[in-house]
């Protein structure tokens, strides 16, 4: 399954680059996620958590930077993980591609991804409104966290502070909506009666 989105970050595309070569500053931004150990050469061990309706998911797994382009400004990660319970896979690639634009920097995101197990059973449409939620809340804490390391605050303090993450609950519960506001919209709003 393939699920682009972008964002935009208030600041320049050689600071937003930097901060991109920064992968465990890069995975504090994203709610749920943690690295854990640094496996040297670009790879990772880290888990993520993740609410998919009423199921919780808690993948472990490694990541691996398998492309980093500073002239394009692009980077791609590989990812793979399993649910500590058993209860399914992911394998993820990533990529993310920055240009500039007026008045700071557009962020390009690619994910493909392919679940099995639990996660599955899930629709396009559930994963994509989590997906949406979770790039919205990486591209707010990746905007405060540069803010704060710009104010001379430490990764140490800025991680104390809690860095803005979003609970699964909370992230679930957004999802929930996306996809009621595209219920709606797919069912109600071709019927609006004509203005006399």
């Amino acid at each position: 399954m393939i699920i682009t989105s972008d964002f935009e970050v208030a600041e320049p595309v050689d600071k937003v680059w930097r901060f991109f070569e920064n992968i465990p500053q890069v995975a504090s931004c994203l709610p749920g996620a943690e690295l854990t150990k640094d496996l040297g050469d670009d790879k990772y061990e880290g888990r993520v958590a993740i609410r998919m309706g009423p199921v919780r998911l808690r993948f472990t797994g490694t990541a691996d930077i398998t492309e980093r382009d500073e002239a394009a400004k692009r980077i791609v990660v590989q990812a793979a993980g399993a649910d500590e319970k058993g209860r399914g896979q992911a394998v993820m690639v990533v990529s993310a591609a920055l240009s500039a634009k007026a008045g700071g920097t557009k962020v390009a995101v690619t994910q493909d991804l392919q679940l099995s197990g639990a996660a599955a059973q899930y629709g396009r449409g559930m994963i994509a409104d989590v997906s949406a939620v979770l790039m919205r809340d990486f591209s707010a804490n990746m905007q405060d966290r540069m803010a704060r390391l710009a104010r001379g605050e430490s990764a140490e303090q800025i991680a104390a502070a809690g860095g803005g993450s979003a609970g699964g609950f909370t992230i679930a519960m957004r999802a929930a909506r996306l996809a009621l506001m595209r219920v709606f919209r797919r069912f109600f709003l071709p019927y609006q009666p004509a203005a006399s």
